[in-house]
C-alpha cells in the first residue's frame, strides 16, 4: 500500500513540475507571464519625449496619375476599326494596387491577380491585364510600341473590352512600373 501511496505522489510532483516548466517556457524574454484578461480602459501613457530615430523604411514607389497610355490604346484600336475604350475608375483602383505591388522591393515582376480583381468590377465576364517595366522612368509611348509588338499584350489591347485603366508606379531608383487593366 505504501508503494502505492508513495508512487501516487510521485506523478503528482511529476506532473507539478511539468506545469511549472510549461509556465517558464511560456514566458517571454521580457520576463512577463502571458495571460488573459478581459479589455477594460485605461489612460493611454505618454509618448517619451525623446524617441529613438525610426529605422529607415523603403521609399514607397510614386504613383503617377495623368499619362496617355489611354489615349495610345484608344488610337491602336481605331486604327484597327475598334471603338475606344472608357475609363473604369474601379479598373483604375486595381491597375493603381498592381503597378505599387510590382514596384515594391523584392517583388518579382509577374501577374499578381490583377485579372481576377478585374472581374470584380463586374463590368463584364472578359477581362485581361498587361504589364511592364522601363528603367527610365514613365514611358507610355515606349510601353505602348512594346505592347503592340508583343501578340499576347496586343490582343489585349485590341480585345473586345469596353473599359479600361491605367496606373504606373515609380521606384526610388527611377525604375517605372505600369498596370493596364481592361475589362
Amino acid at each position: 500500500m505504501r508503494l502505492v501511496s508513495w508512487f501516487g505522489s510521485f506523478l503528482v510532483v511529476v506532473a507539478l513540475l511539468i506545469g511549472v516548466i510549461a509556465a517558464v517556457q511560456l514566458r517571454p524574454a521580457s520576463g512577463h507571464s502571458l495571460t488573459a484578461s478581459p479589455p477594460s480602459p485605461s489612460p493611454i501613457p505618454a509618448a517619451p519625449a525623446e524617441s529613438a530615430p525610426a529605422a529607415a523604411q523603403p521609399s514607397r514607389p510614386a504613383l503617377v496619375v495623368n499619362t496617355t497610355q489611354q489615349a495610345l490604346i484608344n488610337q491602336d484600336r481605331a486604327r484597327n476599326g475598334l471603338g475606344a475604350l472608357t475609363w473604369s475608375s474601379c479598373l483604375y483602383n486595381v491597375a493603381r494596387g498592381q503597378a505599387a505591388y510590382l514596384a515594391s522591393p523584392n517583388v518579382a515582376f509577374q501577374h499578381y491577380g490583377g485579372v481576377q480583381q478585374d472581374l470584380g468590377c463586374h463590368l463584364g465576364a472578359q477581362v485581361g491585364e498587361n504589364i511592364g517595366w522601363w528603367s527610365g522612368g514613365v514611358n507610355d509611348s515606349q510601353l505602348n510600341t512594346m505592347f503592340m509588338n508583343s501578340a499576347e499584350h496586343r490582343a489585349n489591347i485590341l480585345g473586345p473590352y469596353r473599359y479600361v485603366a491605367t496606373a504606373w508606379a515609380v521606384r526610388s531608383d527611377g525604375r517605372a512600373y505600369i498596370a493596364v487593366e481592361f475589362g
